[in-house]
């Protein structure tokens, strides 16, 4: 069948264009493609879209891919067209008609390709869009680009600043909106939160940036993470492009080292987010080739490159104790100047598991029944005699009058002078609740106990008082029980006990909270459960935490 191609263009002033071409086929494809027969330049049209055939004297249109086209106004994947009444086809933006056509050759099948609303066909066309449009009432294209960028400027520019100067005097701004709000990046973290009407607390001048100064003015407790100069080169000199960057952010007062380097703000309430691993790297990754006289080892990855915790710890009783720091292992020791095996007191089976059930704590003690978390759930509360210990180590001397009288915990003379008068009382004497012979039973229970020492002391008057003293503060007495007690020196009647230290940090350099750590067992981390001393120093190595 023979087809006369007519391919109708507008030109920008109207006139319209017709370009005619004969082809003689049974088969056209219509498509995207350049080398197609009818092609169309549209992005809604794939390369390969159709294909018109001749079947007994009728045209058959069938997609090649998934998309369909318009036949007569109806979505359809396939158009059966009669040559001699014609048809209309919708291709995306191009619009093609079938009618009969001739030329010099004779008759033949006529398909005219024009893309739909290109260009008005003339001038009338033009004059009535224009009298139908908005376009003679709004102002130009160009007066509204500059109009809407001074607006802008306006906006966020000067009203900004305006509100910034106007402000500076006022302590703290009434709750509402401001010009210079339209700056801030973020909310505030939680600790900041209460800044949040008082920008110029930080922000002290207009375009300079928040200087250290700013930071100390509330925090004057903090200090360099380093001198200064050693942080400078421990980063070592910036290169390249780095170097400009440098260069630029000093000259609009953003030298290296400041607070804001790592502590971040305006990201957002909640905590402030924690410093990114690669703002520490950048030193710490290899800084011993910067710094050769640093005793720091070398940390680049917290997973694969970082080297062993090194704890700080007591090394020897005092007040204060001696600390050391060394690098963990299983085996280091800490005297804090207490005598406590943790694995008797968490067994679930001997003394100390029965005394839990017989005063409904529960099968056996676990960590939580003396150690109890801070408030805010970052580390715990130093364990407390009265509060965690004397409901199983009662203290307890005497019953007067129906009241219990106790030895006071932590005043060994005071200890010492209550036995004392105890003795020198005229008063039948009363069952002690410690037993100087043989281990006594804790708690509540001890108050229905007999003082063997005191049956012994009846033919030993007077010296039973400094007996039963001496059974208070020696090995298998209720002080010595937990306490490491020094006995009285020559000419100094006072018994001694070990000051006792009670350390809620071991990473000094560092930080960790258990809050995040609350559905984990503590046995996951502390091998309490396996401690049959107090100095076993219970706190996990770096692998631990990595698992």
């Amino acid at each position: 069948m023979r087809f006369i191609l007519s391919r109708r263009t507008v030109t920008a002033s109207g006139r319209e264009i017709i370009r005619s071409a004969s082809r003689t086929a049974d088969t056209l494809s219509i498509g995207r493609d350049p080398g197609g027969d009818i092609t169309l330049e549209d992005l809604a049209v794939l390369p390969q879209h159709a294909r018109l055939s001749v079947d007994g004297g009728r045209l058959v249109i069938e997609v090649i891919g998934t998309l369909g086209f318009d036949h007569d106004g109806r979505r359809v994947t396939r158009a059966d067209i009669d040559p001699a009444n014609g048809g209309e086809l919708r291709f995306g933006a191009h619009r093609l008609t079938i009618a009969p056509a001739s030329d010099a050759d004779g008759p033949a099948t006529g398909i005219s390709i024009e893309r739909i609303g290109a260009v008005s066909r003339s001038a009338e066309d033009r004059e009535e869009g224009r009298a139908f449009s908005l376009a003679g009432l709004v102002p130009s294209r160009r007066l509204s680009a500059w109009s809407f960028a001074l607006l802008t400027l306006a906006a966020f520019l000067v009203a900004p600043i305006l509100a910034f100067q106007q402000m500076r005097s006022v302590e703290a701004r009434a709750a509402g909106f401001y010009a210079d709000h339209s700056w801030t990046s973020g909310p505030l973290s939680s600790a900041h939160h209460s800044l949040s009407n008082d920008c110029q607390s930080c922000h002290v001048e207009p375009f300079v940036a928040v200087t250290d100064n700013a930071c100390a003015s509330c925090h004057d407790d903090a200090h360099d993470h380093a001198r200064p100069d050693r942080l400078l080169a421990a980063r070592g000199e910036p290169q390249g492009l780095r170097a400009l960057e440098v260069s630029v952010a000093t000259a609009f007062n953003r030298p290296q080292g400041r607070c804001v380097d790592c502590h971040s703000e305006h990201e957002g309430a909640g905590p402030m987010p924690a410093t990114a691993q690669r703002f520490c790297t950048d030193c710490h990754g290899d800084m011993d080739e910067r710094l050769t006289d640093t005793r720091i080892a070398n940390a680049g990855d917290f997973g694969t490159a970082h080297p062993q915790f090194r704890p700080r710890f007591a090394a020897l009783p005092g007040n204060p104790p001696t600390f050391r720091r060394a690098t963990w292992n299983p085996d280091l020791q800490q005297n804090a100047g207490l005598i406590f095996p943790h694995d008797d007191h968490l067994s679930r089976r001997g003394g100390v598991a029965q005394m839990a059930r017989r005063l409904r704590m529960g099968p056996a003690l676990d960590c939580s029944s003396c150690h109890r978390p801070t408030e805010d759930g970052v580390r715990f509360q130093p364990v407390d005699m009265e509060r965690d210990c004397q409901q199983c180590h009662s203290l307890a001397l005497e019953t007067i009058g129906g009241v219990v009288r106790t030895l006071r915990h932590g005043e060994p003379a005071q200890v010492a002078a209550d036995i004392y008068a105890f003795y020198r009382s005229t008063a039948p004497p009363r069952p002690l609740t410690w037993n100087a012979v043989g281990r006594r039973r804790p708690g509540d229970f001890a108050l229905g106990g007999t003082q063997a020492i005191y049956r012994r002391a009846q033919s030993a008057r007077p010296a039973h008082a400094e007996a039963a003293v001496r059974s208070v503060f020696s090995r298998g007495g209720v002080c010595a029980e937990c306490h490491s007690i020094a006995p009285p020196i020559r000419g100094n009647a006072a018994w001694r006990v070990t000051p006792v230290f009670q350390q809620s940090r071991y990473m000094t350099g560092g930080w960790f909270d258990h809050g995040p750590h609350e559905q984990e067992q503590c046995s996951d981390c502390h091998a309490a459960g396996r401690s049959e001393s107090a100095s076993d120093l219970l706190i996990p190595g770096i692998a631990t935490c990595r698992d």
